[in-house]
């Protein structure tokens, strides 16, 4: 019951962040759009819809909360071998679930099947908060498994693999979102956090670039593996998003985007 009410959250608290930064978007602006806001939110929207439905079908098999249950209940996994204090164990399952993201997130981009899956996220023209809603279905079933896989491996508790659950999509609206920051606040969230200005680096049609700053949350992985960027080679302000061989209007169609991995 505990697990299934903290489930709501994981949708809810996003929810209420992607109301907020959209908001923060019209007032704080950081790139002009070249698609503008619709249809591309439309697109977005059918994206999330049809990933909420398949998540409740990958429920019936395979979900993170699950694994992390079963795991709990067979003391399987990392974690379950130590006697560490509990919070030192949810701090290093924060850790290691941010690390098992970065290395998907990596080797999306270094598989040539995985980058057709999710180079559907990297087609968008623009960048808001609503990209955080913009992947394939292939692509959330490729993660449900991966991320269920790691957590019962590492031996994560149920409340810390649901709030990573939390804390990822929060992370991910934050640094996808088309928000200027002050540069004094950039800096010092960058010691720790992903921010848009950073993220906006790794959606660049530079391909070099797309190869950079892979963390959705954490800054640390990027810097100790040599693939942090401060800043696109590009200014700011001039840099183009997307992809070089899209340079049209079609990422914003919800059925092209989806035939786009058979492409």
């Amino acid at each position: 019951m505990l697990a299934a009410g903290l489930n709501f959250y994981v949708i809810a608290i996003p929810a209420g962040l992607l109301i907020l930064f959209s908001i923060a978007e019209c007032l704080w602006p950081r790139s002009k759009r070249v698609l503008g806001r619709f249809p591309r939110w439309r697109t977005h929207a059918l994206f999330f819809l049809t990933n909420a439905a398949l998540g409740r079908l990958l429920a019936l098999f395979v979900v993170v909360g699950s694994a992390a249950t079963w795991s709990a209940a067979n003391e399987f996994g990392l974690l379950y071998q130590t006697e560490w204090p509990w919070w030192i164990e949810a701090c290093l399952g924060f850790l290691l679930l941010d690390l098992a993201v970065w290395v998907q997130h990596w080797a999306m981009h270094r598989s040539h099947i995985l980058w057709r899956v999710h180079k559907v996220h990297h087609s968008d023209r623009d960048l808001d908060a609503t990209t955080a809603l913009r992947f394939h279905p292939f692509e959330l079933v490729i993660s449900t498994f991966f991320k269920s896989a790691c957590v019962a491996l590492l031996g994560i508790p149920v409340l810390v693999a649901l709030a990573f659950e939390v804390w990822l999509n929060c992370n991910a609206l934050f640094n996808h979102s088309n928000m200027r920051l002050p540069r004094s606040l950039d800096r010092t969230l960058r010691i720790i956090l992903v921010t848009p200005d950073m993220h906006l680096v790794h959606h660049s049609m530079n391909v070099k670039e797309q190869c950079q700053n892979y963390g959705f949350a954490l800054t640390w992985w990027d810097r100790i593996f040599g693939t942090y960027a401060y800043q696109p080679t590009m200014d700011r302000d001039q840099q183009t998003v997307g992809l070089k061989n899209i340079p049209d209007d079609r990422p914003a169609q919800f059925m092209w985007s989806m035939k786009q991995p058979l492409t």
